[in-house]
């Protein structure tokens, strides 16, 4: 048991630097190459935080434990809304943005059903990994459009450290070397990961996908996690649910739709009432952003009870 969960931590730490390096050094390649720094931070930043659970999700794929790739998914979706936004309303009651409210949480909502729909056969094909792709590329281009069009250029960085260097202070042969090493970290931690969490599930004698909605789920989530708690430390509670509610999107929609476009997905593993679990918070979160444009505090305990429950309901 004592190497599996080495496997693990070690794992765990090579996918939170890798994404780190890897956001850092592509973040600031952009931008020495021209590229504004909102399409930076839709689309390098989004993948770059977002990288530990798309790496996990192919390497569980390419080595047929579909159970772990879509478990993965799911329980970091529920992990994302119940548990981190319910601790960081705790902390502090965290601001909701008018167009996560109108816009994206509706559609994070609308790909959490279309993954029902997806999972009703217990898995994701190719055509549908397709149709997951080509939305994370429509809801990029339609972000970066309207946000053009309102005048919202300003990006909230996920980590502090990823804010583009002033040119004259960092060579580019540098972000070369780290994004370099950023997807070395993500290959080699994903491995680690992946097989200490099988190992610690034959080990438990419990199934992988309980392994994937729970432990593995949680690992690739620290990222969010971090950000959303300091954001509400520093009073800027206001981007922690945008966070969220766009790593649950590119979640759904990148990780499924380009690990099962390498691989179809089978998951048996995975119970409807794990994915109407995460339809059920994500549609929750509606409601309680309209009260006064907050996550308070007590909804923030509710959806910590919530995630008590499902564990429960998990580990008997």
């Amino acid at each position: 048991m004592g190497i599996p969960i080495v496997y693990l931590i070690v794992g765990l730490v090579l996918l939170y630097f890798g994404a780190e390096f890897l956001v850092k050094g592509s973040a600031n390649l952009a931008t020495k190459m021209g590229v504004s720094a909102l399409v930076v931070g839709l689309t390098v930043v989004a993948f770059g935080t977002s990288a530990p659970e798309l790496v996990v999700s192919i390497k569980s794929g390419l080595a047929g434990k579909g159970d772990l790739a879509v478990g993965n998914v799911v329980g970091s979706n529920i992990f994302n809304i119940a548990l981190i936004l319910g601790l960081t309303a705790l902390v502090r009651p965290v601001k909701v943005h008018l167009n996560v409210l109108k816009i994206d949480t509706p559609i994070m909502v609308g790909c959490s059903i279309l993954l029902l729909i997806f999972l009703l056969d217990y898995g994701i094909s190719r055509f549908e990994g397709i149709v997951l792709a080509l939305g994370v590329v429509i809801y990029t281009i339609a972000t970066i459009f309207f946000a053009r069009k309102s005048g919202e250029t300003k990006i909230d960085y996920p980590f502090e450290q990823i804010t583009p260097i002033p040119e004259k202070k960092h060579n580019p042969i540098i972000d070369v070397i780290l994004t370099i090493i950023g997807m070395g970290l993500l290959v080699f931690g994903s491995r680690f990961f992946v097989d200490g969490a099988i190992d610690i599930a034959r080990f438990l004698g419990v199934s992988e996908a309980i392994i994937g909605l729970t432990i593995v789920a949680g690992g690739t989530s620290l990222p969010e996690l971090a950000t959303s708690i300091l954001a509400a430390v520093k009073k800027e509670s206001d981007i922690a649910i945008g966070n969220i509610v766009g790593s649950n999107i590119f979640n759904i929609l990148a990780i499924l739709g380009i690990s099962s476009l390498i691989t179809p997905m089978h998951a048996p593993g995975i119970d409807q009432i794990s994915i109407c679990f995460m339809l059920g918070v994500s549609v929750l979160l509606l409601p309680f952003m309209r009260t006064g444009f907050v996550l308070n505090r007590l909804e923030g305990a509710i959806f910590l009870l919530l995630y008590g429950g499902y564990m429960v309901y998990l580990w008997p």
